[in-house]
């Protein structure tokens, strides 16, 4: 312990003080003298030198030259050649031998290879010595090239110059850190010689300089600031970067102040831009650069980029009201595409201050204004921060080539969906905004233009304003708080319950509910009518008002009114959840309260909202320190950490300050080493983590093939349930945003984490960015089987607090549906509250069986084997190639031998306790033992075979004939695979399972030569063993719900089909089984071997696809950050790496270890962090419901034709009979049937590719159809629909929108060729659903009225002379209604073109 504090005050406190110089006892004395001397030189060669452009020079040269020397002898690391010499050392009694000289020295390339061989030949030894006094000692040195033909002798390691010298990879990096030395010098030199700095503070600064451009050469490793171990290449430039930074700022401050250029000019009464306002900035930045060393030393500065990115975050949320940004890249791009839109509307804005303003009269450009602003906002709001979307968009539509391209492209069956899908999505947002962004540009130029803002004032702003407070109080505290699981934490039910709240197991989605409509629809109200409404009438007063002026004052005008249009309507659309309490605020408090010290209402509303964002910060953080530090909850982790707590106590004041510090500066407050003390860390993104860490899955697609068969290193628990957060990740993308927008998670905010709990899966949700019908998060899944803190703590987000009956220390109980006072106020004592108890998502039911409770006996085992061998059979029998085995000479020469009579196999591996077709008397498996048991069921599959694949020679299955002959071979090699793996003579049960195992995951090992026959094709082992293998563990485990259902061959074969269809039997190691899971595969199996602990165990994973529940955490995410952040300081720069640290013991009130315990690895351990993943609400099909689908050009024109379509149809069926259009909507139109090709339906056309009907309406009876001409067609095609030869072709030839039928009389839909199902299935569905739903391509029935033909195709039957006797029943019978009604004109035409009147 001792030492290892000593080693954080030298590489961490002093090295941060110096900028990277501390005496390391460890490294050899001339790394530590010559650290030594380099800093002396820099600290105190400014005092040497007056001439700044001597000093810069001097710095520049002395750079080059190291950076120059270092960089080449790390190339001749990399590239050099080692050369050994050998020495002949002797005993200490024996004379040395003379060398050449060794020192190191400047050789001529030509007599090197020469003369210098001969130098290094040993003496003549005078002592004869023996043998064993001759030591063997090589010298390695490399060969650095000076000029060419000279070069030097170097026995200098890579490590040890590592140590002296911190490495540049590329030649840009050298050029950049001796571009910075040199400004450094410059900047630093100058503000001496401009006599800023007095008496001791030349020191200092001189200090200052010295540690930046030390740091350049040894930085320190790890810094405070730095999110990374190892050494950071990045953090090495903070320090020279931000002191020129500073330098320049103080430079600029100190010249405009003294020059007096810049117009002062007042806001809320200080006074901004004069000369002693910009001196004092310069001072305060003089003292900052002054305190540079304590500033790295706390970490107070972030690395470059991340500062960067902070700072362009920042400006865009704050001054143009943009969204978060999730990488430096992005937050460049929005601040560019915000700063453009804002110089578009500036020149606009500026047209129309200058234009005349009447008493009621608003200039035609402020009204091209207001649309083009409304307009524009909404189009930015709707958008992601993240431009690689929208250019893989514009990448896929423009250079598609590019794309077909890619060098490591994934196969077909496993390429991902979620790009096509994110895709998708934004070509729907853009479809959108092309139609929505010009219709509400103009509603609002006309709204603008009507004077409505001029004519209604004031009594009109107090209406918004009211009418935005209430609406915003309804919408976003009342009903929030009413589905809270405790409403205002004193109800211990939620007054407005979902329909899955008092469900025990969900069994089906979410029940849309009538206050969710009523939010989404306050929420449109809101971000579309009433906060706009409030934007313009401000903008409308405050250009009306703005009294004409100098050109400075009118442009500044017109810049600040469009920069604050552009944020609060940005604001309002994206996150207005807190926007009515800003508005409220601004109202009363600048309106009734100070009128005095307000400027105009859209000044106030826009500074307010920005400060209104870092109070919200304020609050969040003062919760978080007092409920971490609450006396009465006291969670002390470490000895550390009694003692901080005391000595935290008289440090109240300095901790609310650095509460208000932070909270400015958007920085976490951490606990240091999980204390009660707390201190401030660098300013950070609203994503936090600098890196972009991705989980990595580990299967047989990333691996090597010997690494898979030898140790599977992805065989641990938590590289396999990562699937479960992946699949996780991928529901919430596709219903995140639409349920945040029904209000299932409560009120949520830019930054707000959130956890989901169920069973056993526990992800912590931190949403990053939230835009307008949009939101980025990113997931971050815990273990399943966690440690006891992390179970202590989902204990307490789980249990309920109903049952509290505590008052003090009493028991009185408490009210009905009323908390206890113990239980209320502990709920209020809590850094997270219970959002939702019954959060539906779309998942998989996890049950694990251990294999070898159900392989413990040999009887067990036996059914095993007994499924195998019959698995083996069905995809023989099944496969398509059975045809080509049968008739390969290689493989019925082989298996001739079999066909003998006293044939027998009498491995080893067979055994009388396993195989059931074990013949004692022949001690092993004989031809006639194995048709005993399996020829029944090889007959069974074979004609099961003919009715699938029928085919002009149908294959016998004779006892002696080669499918039999193939189906013995077959069972005898898989058979034996299993005995090689199992090690083949052990009888117990942990060879089998591990020789099951090995063929599970499709390690088969052929080593009998009698077996070498399957090489022949590959396909033998690839479709018929492997999968006889998977499905053999399947009907073993439903053995046990069903033990004699599977002895009848076509239950057993039907099962068999079934599980092909409908589930995934697969390793979890092959790439099949994620990409199952991602597209929602309805259920999988797989045999997972667990080696874990010391465990070494078999289970059988069984995932079924349902609708899983969940309890959703709100989380402090001030309480998430400074969590964070301390783990990051604790684990990187205190270096702690005890494994039970303090920092990570449970404490209830803040879950610090589920939250710690989701940082990135290796600070935290989470088994699954998903990447930056956009959720966007038009795939929400309840939502949909309520809001209705998007404005598109594509939907507009379906609306159209189809709106023409019903129109056409209303009015034949009104001009014929009166008909109104419902009751004709099948049968007045001329273009809705007519128009439509007939499609022939053949065998090979599988039935799944037909659209089905979507049927809602039937008339139970034709004698109940009225005489109007369009019941009467309703009612023939009812008569249609029931005759069993055209019910698929109705499906076939009408669409959803032109039939309305009964569901209970349609045809049920078939299934549609599934991703993961076999060819052959698909094939033989196809042909059957052909054979229901088809007719014959040879005729057709024609339907035909006045307005209309429609054509059927028909049977045989219908369209030959002499129909069969029910087809001609039917005919009648609709020949007798036809001619059953009065003045309708319509005929059936048969081939024959009978009419029929």
């Amino acid at each position: 312990m001792g030492s290892q504090a000593l080693q954080i005050l030298r590489q961490g406190v002093w090295a941060s003080l110096t900028g990277g110089w501390y005496v390391d006892p460890h490294q050899s004395t001339f790394s530590n003298c010559f650290h030594l001397y380099l800093w002396i030189f820099l600290l105190a060669f400014p005092f040497l030198l007056f001439m700044v452009s001597v000093y810069s020079a001097v710095v520049a040269v002395f750079f080059t030259a190291i950076k120059v020397v270092n960089f080449r002898l790390h190339a001749m690391f990399d590239l050099g050649e080692i050369i050994e010499k050998k020495q002949a050392s002797l005993t200490a009694d024996a004379p040395r031998t003379e060398e050449g000289d060794e020192g190191s020295g400047i050789h001529d390339g030509n007599q090197h290879s020469l003369d210098s061989l001969a130098q290094k030949e040993t003496t003549t030894i005078i002592h004869v010595a023996s043998p064993s006094d001759f030591i063997a000692k090589p010298k390695q040195y490399y060969r650095f090239w000076v000029l060419p033909g000279k070069w030097l002798r170097v026995r200098y390691d890579r490590l040890a110059l590592l140590a002296l010298l911190d490495r540049n990879r590329r030649v840009g990096e050298n050029v950049f850190a001796v571009v910075l030395a040199s400004l450094v010098a410059f900047l630093g030199f100058l503000l001496l010689l401009q006599g800023f700095f007095r008496d001791i503070w030349v020191f200092q600064f001189c200090l200052v300089i010295a540690s930046c451009q030390y740091s350049l050469l040894k930085s320190v490793q790890p810094d405070a600031a730095s999110p990374m171990h190892g050494h950071n290449w990045i953090i090495v430039y903070s320090r020279p970067v931000y002191f020129c930074l500073c330098c320049v700022m103080i430079w600029i401050f100190d010249l405009s102040g003294r020059s007096g250029s810049l117009q002062p000019f007042s806001l809320y009464g200080v006074t901004f831009f004069s000369a002693h306002f910009l001196l004092c900035i310069r001072d305060m930045l003089i003292v900052f650069a002054l305190c540079f060393p304590v500033i790295f030393l706390f970490g107070l500065l972030p690395q470059v980029n991340t500062f960067v990115m902070c700072l362009l975050e920042q400006i865009d949320m704050h001054i143009f009201g943009g969204t978060a940004t999730t990488s430096p890249l992005s937050s460049l791009f929005s601040l560019i595409r915000s700063v453009l839109v804002a110089a578009l509307l500036y020149g606009f804005c500026l047209g129309a201050i200058n234009a005349p303003w009447g008493d009621a009269h608003v200039p035609v450009l402020f009204s091209v204004f207001c649309g083009l602003l409304l307009a524009l906002s909404y189009h930015l709001s709707r958008q992601s921060s993240d431009p690689t979307i929208l250019w893989s968009l514009v990448r896929s539509k423009l250079f598609p080539e590019l794309e077909s391209r890619t060098p490591e492209e994934p196969p077909v069956e496993i390429k991902d969906p979620l790009p096509e899908k994110l895709r998708n999505s934004v070509k729907e947002i853009l479809h959108s905004d092309l139609v929505m962004c010009p219709l509400m540009a103009v509603i609002t130029f006309a709204i603008s233009a009507s004077t409505v803002f001029i004519a209604l004032q004031p009594a009109l702003s107090f209406v918004l304003y009211i009418l935005a407070g209430v609406v915003g109080f309804i919408t976003h505290y009342l009903l929030p708080q009413l589905r809270k699981q405790l409403p205002w934490f004193c109800l211990a039910h939620p007054v407005l319950r979902s329909r899955e709240y008092s469900q025990f197991e969900v069994r089906d989605a979410a029940q849309l509910m009538w206050f969710e409509k009523l939010y989404a629809w306050l929420q449109c109200v809101e971000k579309y009518f009433i906060y706009p409404a409030v934007v313009l009438n401000s903008l409308t007063t405050e250009a009306r008002t703005f009294p004409v002026g100098r050109g400075s004052h009118q442009q500044i005008r017109a810049f600040f009114i469009s920069v604050a249009g552009m944020k609060l309507l940005r604001s309002s659309f994206c996150a207005p959840s807190h926007q009515y309490v800003t508005l409220c605020f601004t109202t009363l408090f600048f309106q009734f309260d100070y009128p005095h010290f307000s400027e105009t209402f859209l000044i106030d509303y826009y500074f307010m909202s920005i400060l209104f964002s870092k109070m919200w910060d304020l609050l969040y953080k003062l919760r978080f320190v007092l409920t971490y530090i609450a006396p009465w909850q006291i969670t002390w982790g470490s000895a550390f950490h009694a003692f901080a707590q005391p000595f935290a106590v008289p440090h109240s004041a300095v901790l609310f300050v650095q509460a208000i510090f932070s909270a400015i500066f958007s920085t976490p407050l951490n606990p240091v080493l999980g204390s009660a003390v707390f201190v401030t860390s660098y300013t950070r993104p609203v994503k936090f983590w600098e890196r972009d860490y991705n989980t990595k899955r580990v299967d047989h697609s990333n691996t090597r093939l010997a690494t898979q068969l030898d140790r599977n290193p992805g065989a641990d628990d938590n590289n396999l349930n990562s699937i479960f957060y992946e699949h996780l990740t991928r529901s919430l993308q596709h219903s995140l945003c639409g349920d945040l927008l029904l209000g299932r998670w409560g009120n949520y905010s830019t930054g707000d984490c959130f956890i989901l709990a169920s069973d056993y899966l526990n992800a912590l949700v931190h949403i990053i960015e939230i835009g307008n019908g949009l939101v980025t998060f990113q997931l971050r899944g815990l273990e399943f089987r966690g440690t006891y803190c992390q179970q202590r703590e989902v204990e307490a987000i789980t249990e309920g607090v109903e049952e509290d009956e505590g008052c003090c220390c009493c028991e009185p109980g408490h009210l009905p549906h009323m908390l206890s006072f113990n239980a209320a106020f502990g709920q209020r004592w809590l850094a997270w509250e219970v959002a939702a108890t019954k959060y539906v998502l779309e998942g998989y039911s996890i049950s694990d069986n251990n294999a070898a409770s159900m392989l413990q006996v040999f009887d067990l085992r036996k059914i095993l084997i007994t499924y195998y061998v019959k698995s083996i059979i069905y995809y023989v029998s099944r496969s398509s190639k059975l045809e080509e085995w049968l008739t390969n000479e290689t493989i019925q020469e082989a298996l001739r031998p079999c066909l003998g009579p006293n044939y027998v196999d009498s491995d080893p591996t067979f055994n009388l306790n396993i195989d059931e077709d074990y013949d004692h008397r022949a001690s092993g498996i004989t031809p006639s033992s194995f048709c005993m048991i399996y020829l029944d069921w090889i007959q069974y599959c074979n004609s099961r075979r003919q009715t699938v694949r029928p085919s002009p020679k149908p294959v016998t299955c004779e006892r002696d004939g080669p499918l039999v002959n193939l189906c013995f071979g077959l069972c005898i090699l898989g058979r034996r695979a299993l005995g090689t793996a199992s090690h083949s003579m052990s009888a117990s049960l942990e060879p089998f399972l591990y020789g099951l195992h090995a063929l599970f995951k499709g390690d088969f090992r052929i080593t009998s030569p009698r077996d070498e026959w399957v090489f022949a094709d590959m396909d033998l082992l690839n479709r018929v063993v492997a999968p006889g293998v998977r499905m053999s563990l399947k009907l073993h485990q439903d053995h046990f719900t069903s033990p004699d259902e599977y002895e009848d061959p076509m239950v057993l074969y039907d099962a068999i089909t079934a599980n092909e269809e409908k589930m995934l039997i697969s390793h979890e190691g092959d790439p099949v089984w994620r990409s199952a899971i991602l597209a929602n595969m309805p259920s999988l199996l797989a045999l997972r071997h667990i080696m874990d602990d010391g465990s070494d165990e078999y289970k059988i994973i069984m995932l079924n696809k349902r609708f899983l529940s969940f309890r959703v955490i709100k989380v402090n995410r001030e309480c998430v950050r400074g969590l964070w952040a301390g783990q990051q300081q604790e684990l990187v720069f205190l270096r702690n790496r005890n494994p039970e640290r303090g920092s990570i013991q449970n404490a209830k009130q803040a879950l610090r270890n589920m939250i710690n315990s989701s940082c990135d690895q290796p600070i935290g351990y989470p088994i699954y962090v998903s990447p930056l993943t956009t959720s966007y609400a038009g795939g929400h099909s309840q939502l949909k419901s309520v809001w209705g689908g998007p404005v598109s050009p594509h939907n507009i024109y379906t609306w159209l034709i189809s709106s023409w379509d019903r129109l056409q149809k209303g009015c034949g069926a009104g001009c014929n009979s009166g008909g109104n259009i419902e009751d004709s909507d099948c049968g007045g139109g001329s273009t809705s049937i007519s128009t439509n090709p007939a499609i022939h339906t053949t065998q090979s056309t599988p039935a799944s590719c037909l659209p089905q009907p979507h049927i809602t309406t039937i008339q139970p009876s034709m004698a109940l159809l009225s005489q109007s001409e369009g019941r009467m067609e309703a009612g023939l095609l009812t008569s249609l629909q029931r005759t069993s030869s055209i019910q698929g072709l109705l499906g076939q030839q009408l669409s959803s929108s032109q039939l309305s039928f009964s569901s209970a009389l349609a045809p049920p839909p078939l299934p549609g060729p599934e991703r993961f199902c076999p060819a052959s299935l698909l094939e033989n569905s196809g042909h059957r659903a052909g054979q229901r739903a088809g007719l014959g391509p040879g005729g057709g029935l024609h339907y035909e009225s006045h307005f209309g033909k429609w054509s059927f195709s028909g049977r045989k039957g219908f369209n030959g002379p002499a129909a069969a006797e029910g087809e001609g029943g039917t005919v009648q019978i609709i020949r007798t209604q036809v001619r059953g009604h009065r003045g309708v004109h319509c005929r059936l035409i048969w081939n024959s073109r009978q009419r029929i009147k």
